[in-house]
Parts: structure tokens; sequence; C-alpha cells
């Protein structure tokens, strides 16, 4: 397994994912958004894994942008604002490969195992 955390500090449910992953032994590398976002190779990895742009968008940020890219007509627009404001997704982004979710998703990446 090759498990990638994107997150913030300060998100209950990243916190939650990194214990997840601890408590099994599994490895993992956490990203923090505030200090490197996804790449646009990533964010398309995980936007076609999850189901589009709309599953990966935090609509309830507070960040200035996110009132914009709710209007932004096509999703290449919406990546490239998203890739200028990281902290616009939502979290925790977990990566395996191919396979990815959005969210505290336990089910999940029991499958993985």
């Amino acid at each position: 397994m090759n498990i990638q955390i994107f997150g913030k500090n300060k998100c209950f449910d990243t916190k939650k994912a990194q214990r997840y992953f601890k408590e099994r032994g599994i490895k993992f590398q956490f990203v923090d958004l505030k200090v490197k976002g996804l790449s646009k190779g990533e964010i398309e990895s995980v936007m076609k894994a999850v189901g589009g742009f709309e599953k990966i968008f935090d609509s309830d940020s507070k960040e200035k942008d996110a009132l914009l890219v709710k209007y932004l007509a096509d999703d290449s627009a919406k990546i490239e604002k998203v890739l200028d404001n990281p902290m616009l997704l939502k979290t925790p982004i977990v990566r395996n490969g191919k396979h990815a979710t959005v969210g505290y998703q336990p089910d999940v990446w029991k499958s993985w195992e």
C-alpha cells in the first residue's frame, strides 16, 4: 500500500484518518495542504476516482475564492482555482495508487488492506 493523506493540520477528519492508519501499522505520507497542494495530475486522478470536481470541492469553505469557484463554468477553470488555493478542497483526501477517497471513510480503506 502506498497511502497519501492530503489534509489540514487543524481538520478533525484528517487527524482521524492519520490515527486510522497508525493504529493498523500502515505507513502513510501526510501532505499539509497549507504547505503544499496537489498537482493538476493528482487532482484529476482524485476526481476520476471519486466522481468529479463537486466531490472534492469544499462548498462550505470560508476561503474568499469559494464563492467564485461555484460560478466558474468548466472544471478546468475550477481546477486552476483550486491549484492556486488548495484550502478549497474537502479533507482528508486519501490516495492509494489509483484509488482515492474524500472525507473520513474507514469502510473503504478497510477494503484496501
